[in-house]
């Protein structure tokens, strides 16, 4: 990723010192970047669709007699925010590196027969660019730990500095899921990530949670099934390949008559388990995730927005700390 000239004009830069110079962008990091962004193109997968049972014997199933809860179920989730779109400039060039100095958290909550509990939580703040020579940035409100991220040619700068993110966000996770489970009495629970499992399908008794569905992986004959789930049922478990491999089925919770594909979300769980062991998940994502499901009129992402999920998401965002604060830190910063 070449860098590029450094900006002038509104943005704040900061006087010569040791280590690294960089600026502050002016562009408001809520509308996004400043940056074009490329879109990821469409990921080919290939499709097992006779784990559990024959493709010409698919029908919509029941959990089944036998299958309870699991005596607690943990949430995990993360979330992230950009702080600040930043500049680093590269010594002795004149020229500078796009950056974003970011906030993120990662949580879990633990539901079962006594309610639920935040049990575990870590916020973090770092600064994502590609310039090997960056520092920490430290700021009254906070130390922006520097991060190096990966520079190709192929790769939009925005998108890398987001996928280094997203990448760094994914390990306070796992490490935040495994310190909650450290602190449980049973090894009878089960782990749900709202997303997709990738990065973390070596956790135990785990799910990935998908809310949105951006691709057709079912051939037409069997992705006709979906819409005709019922609440509370589910496709066959199938085995999808793509870059990894992951067992995953659909299931339509609790919701109003509407859409086709209304209320249906996609589980996923570690193609190391055996197809039998993948469909013992398939049924007890049923008995557990339905019973979270939410409704219309408390949320708009109902029925998929889960309830332990939003309250999650909604306690780590209050942990994030006050944006203009960190945004005016970090102009301070820069003028040192």
């Amino acid at each position: 990723m070449a860098a590029q000239p450094a900006p002038s004009g509104d943005a704040t830069a900061a006087p010569s010192r040791p280590g690294m110079r960089f600026s502050v962008d002016p562009w408001d990091p809520s509308y996004g970047s400043s940056l074009d962004a490329e879109d990821l193109g469409e990921s080919t997968a290939r499709v097992v669709a006779d784990v559990e049972i024959p493709a010409d014997r698919w029908r919509p199933l029941d959990p089944g007699p036998g299958v309870t809860p699991p005596p607690a179920t943990l949430f995990v989730d993360g979330v992230r925010r950009i702080d600040a779109q930043v500049w680093v400039e590269e010594p002795g060039t004149g020229a500078a590196s796009p950056a974003l100095c970011a906030s993120y958290a990662a949580g879990v909550v633990c539901c079962g027969p006594e309610g639920a509990d935040l049990v575990a939580h870590d916020v973090r703040r770092g600064l994502f660019t590609t310039a090997a020579h960056a520092v920490d940035v430290v700021t009254p409100a906070g130390t922006y730990e520097a991060s190096l991220a990966d520079a190709r040619r192929d790769v939009a700068p925005a998108q890398a500095l987001s996928v280094a993110l997203q990448a760094r966000l994914r390990e306070v996770e796992i490490a935040t899921a495994v310190a909650a489970r450290s602190g449980l009495s049973t090894s009878d629970d089960l782990l749900v990530v709202d997303g997709p499992l990738r990065g973390r399908q070596h956790l135990p008794r785990a799910l990935g949670y998908i809310k949105s569905h951006r691709s057709e992986y079912l051939p037409a004959p069997l992705n006709g099934l979906v819409a005709a789930l019922g609440a509370g049922q589910r496709t066959p478990v199938f085995l999808l390949g793509s870059s990894w491999d992951r067992y995953t089925w659909y299931l339509r919770l609790p919701c109003d008559p509407g859409a086709p594909w209304a209320g249906v979300v996609r589980l996923e769980c570690s193609a190391t388990l055996t197809g039998a062991a993948a469909a013992d998940m398939a049924r007890l994502s049923q008995v557990t995730l339905c019973r979270y499901a939410s409704e219309g009129y408390k949320d708009a992402r109902a029925p998929q927005n889960l309830y332990p999920i939003a309250g999650l998401e909604r306690q780590l965002r209050r942990r994030l700390g006050d944006a203009v604060v960190l945004y005016r830190a970090l102009r301070r910063a820069a003028h040192r």
